[in-house]
């Protein structure tokens, strides 16, 4: 799992960002990633739908596959690193890991949480799974 530590608070996160008005999920997950880590992707699969119930921000997540470019660090990231499961488990967040084992279980996952922990993590996700 491709991971970045922000520069701002510390914490490791999957990459990501807003996109603008103009462009796709696509474009903005290739955009975003590429911007905070050097690596140029393709965006594959839709893998989760998330919203910070405390901000009304929704994000959504996508496998992606590396098609080119070198990792570095930026104004956003303070490192970049490939992260197993475990890894992600123990140095995120739960709201960011369980993108993780989202990502992997094979069927788009719908969750709400805090921006830390998930709330009522059982409540949507079985009937969003298709």
């Amino acid at each position: 799992m491709l991971a970045i530590q922000r520069r701002d608070d510390g914490r490791w996160v999957p990459p990501g960002g807003v996109l603008e008005l103009d462009e796709t999920p696509a474009d903005g997950v290739a955009r975003e990633v590429l911007e905070e880590t050097g690596l140029r992707v393709r965006a594959e699969q839709l893998t989760g739908v998330y919203k910070n119930m405390r901000l009304g921000v929704v994000s959504l997540a996508f496998r992606c596959r590396v098609i080119g470019g070198q990792p570095h660090t930026g104004s956003e990231a303070k490192q970049v690193a490939w992260l197993t499961v475990d890894e992600a488990k123990r140095e995120m967040v739960e709201a960011r890991a369980v993108r993780v084992t989202d990502a992997l279980s094979g069927s788009p996952a719908v969750r709400i949480h805090d921006g830390t922990r998930l709330l009522a993590p059982s409540s949507l996700d079985a009937t969003a799974r298709m």
